[in-house]
């Protein structure tokens, strides 16, 4: 039997490459963790239309976790749980990306994504799920972190060191992959998680194992039972070989 019955992948600098492919190595050890009956379940903070294709690829039929855990789907176009980011928060934090015009922003509704170049006059008609924000220029990155923070009743992470993620409180993968081991049945400790940011580390810790890239951010790596190869030396195929399957 498998060491670990569900395994939980981030995308973006896990399993996927600098070209945001599923490389063969990859795709052929999370093949072989299924046919072991492990649970493979996808785990990211992109939006379900970008997820669902990776999902579709590897032949999951299993829970998603999208959004950093604002939308839990039960298998691909079965919603779950959504949890919404409120209108009049998005609006403050849109308020705040003007306040630094040149920071890139982007929002996740669920019916769409918006950014800085293709933004709504009208933030209230729509449902919420995710804000972010992506700037290179550090001191700017502080200072929109130090404002929301004063705010409460959020989550922040990144999926990047030059970004930021906000979600409502409560809302983590780490949350998500609760509710997920009720749906399937099984307990936290016997999930395996592997990312890269700090999107991912409150499920890293959470898990019976948690395992960071070799891409990690160092936070992240501190914050892991192990670190695995890099997104591009197939490192979740080293970690599902030598820690979820291995005798």
């Amino acid at each position: 039997m498998p060491r670990y019955r569900l395994l939980a992948l981030d995308l973006d600098g896990t399993l996927l490459n600098e070209n945001s492919e599923i490389s063969p190595g990859n795709a052929e050890w999370v093949k072989r963790a299924q046919e072991a009956g492990v649970t493979v379940v996808l785990s990211t903070g992109r939006g379900f239309p970008s997820a669902l294709p990776f999902a579709e690829q590897l032949g999951l039929d299993n829970p998603m976790i999208v959004v950093n855990g604002g939308e839990i789907w039960r298998k691909p176009h079965e919603l779950h749980r959504r949890t919404l980011l409120d209108s009049d928060i998005v609006n403050r934090l849109h308020q705040l990306a003007q306040k630094h015009g040149d920071t890139w922003f982007w929002a996740y509704s669920t019916e769409n994504i918006y950014n800085k170049e293709r933004w709504v006059d009208d933030i209230g008609s729509r449902d919420w799920l995710k804000f972010g924000y992506y700037t290179e220029e550090l001191p700017v990155l502080q200072a929109i972190l130090d404002e929301i923070q004063t705010w409460g009743g959020l989550e922040i992470s990144n999926s990047s060191p030059f970004n930021l993620e906000i979600n409502p409180e409560g809302v983590s993968k780490a949350t998500a992959l609760e509710e997920v081991c009720r749906l399937i049945g099984c307990d936290m400790s016997e999930v395996a998680t592997v990312g890269d940011s700090l999107n991912d580390i409150a499920a890293i810790r959470a898990c019976g194992l948690g395992v960071a890239m070799g891409n990690a951010q160092e936070e992240v790596k501190a914050a892991a039972d192990f670190v695995t190869a890099s997104h591009l030396e197939d490192g979740v195929a080293f970690m599902i070989q030598e820690y979820v399957l291995k005798d």
